[in-house]
């Protein structure tokens, strides 16, 4: 008579207890492309302030096309503003506490207090992101003069309402931004009125663009209601555009602008690491931004099935 005993083997639960199993960084949801810090120009501003100086009343500035006689040239000088705007660089900080048992016991495979910092400075920079958009003393949003600022003309964005705002910026225009729902019902547009727009490769990847100029994305465009803003820039220095601003030469510089430093281990066995990052944005001339405001992001459009 056979033996028709089970044979009993090593099962997985039990086995994984011996694995090694591969250990990922860990991940952070909220990090985010971060475009608009890529794309605009950095200034350093070595004192910790900038001082935007303008001309004052430029159409008074006179001068003369004369032809072959000797017509009295005209007389002028350009004046300038008596009291240009100031930006100060605000600080985007944060304490971050490691106690020292668990750097010294769990940081294999992956450095704890590195991983810890690493996670810390990403945040750190998508609120540096939010503020450069939202801040109420210097960020886009607050600093587009009145005769910048359009509305759509039906609510969701079409071709004709970022046509109207490419008008406010035509001197060299670098880029659009707004948050994806918008660019999406940009495209839901377009593609209703048969002019799909065409896409660019920037930075390894894939913009929407509308006369050439890219549509850029960023979550920290808020929306409220069902209606979000379209921003039109022009960038750099030379071109009188907006620009960001940043300190230079911090001690435990990192990156420009951003600081980390070593406070200390307290008595408790916590080491803490203060970390900062200094930024301000300024907008050279009012042309170089304008917005679309009342931009409805959930319009959609039936089709008729073609495949009846």
């Amino acid at each position: 008579m056979s033996d028709h005993t089970p044979q009993l083997a090593l099962g997985d639960n039990a086995a994984r207890q011996l694995a090694n199993a591969t250990k990922t960084t860990p991940t952070l949801s909220t990090i985010s492309p971060r475009w608009l810090t890529h794309l605009l120009q950095w200034v350093p501003v070595e004192a910790g302030i900038y001082r935007l100086n303008k001309v004052k009343n430029p159409q008074d500035v006179q001068v003369l096309c004369s032809q072959r006689d000797e017509s009295e040239l005209p007389t002028t000088f350009v004046d300038y503003e008596d009291k240009p705007r100031e930006y100060f660089l605000n600080s985007v900080s944060t304490v971050l506490d490691v106690h020292t048992r668990i750097s010294d016991l769990y940081s294999s495979p992956h450095d704890q207090i590195k991983e810890q910092l690493r996670l810390t400075i990403e945040t750190i920079k998508e609120k540096q992101e939010g503020e450069l958009i939202n801040n109420a003393d210097y960020g886009l949003l607050a600093s587009v003069a009145d005769s910048q600022r359009i509305s759509t003309l039906t609510g969701a964005p079409t071709p004709d309402d970022l046509d109207d705002l490419l008008a406010k910026v035509w001197k060299e225009p670098a880029f659009f931004l707004t948050h994806p729902l918008a660019i999406a019902a940009f495209g839901r547009e377009c593609t209703r009125r048969g002019v799909p727009p065409p896409t660019v490769n920037l930075f390894g990847s894939p913009f929407l663009t509308w006369r050439g100029i890219p549509l850029v994305p960023s979550d920290k465009v808020q929306i409220a209601d069902g209606k979000t803003k379209i921003l039109l820039l022009r960038v750099g220095d030379k071109r009188q555009g907006v620009v960001g601003l940043y300190q230079p030469g911090l001690p435990g510089e990192q990156s420009p602008g951003l600081s980390v430093r070593f406070m200390g281990i307290s008595r408790n066995a916590i080491a803490s690491y203060l970390i900062s990052l200094y930024c301000s944005l300024a907008v050279q001339t009012d042309d170089a931004l304008a917005v679309l405001e009342d931009v409805e992001v959930g319009k959609y459009h039936a089709y008729p099935d073609t495949y009846q």
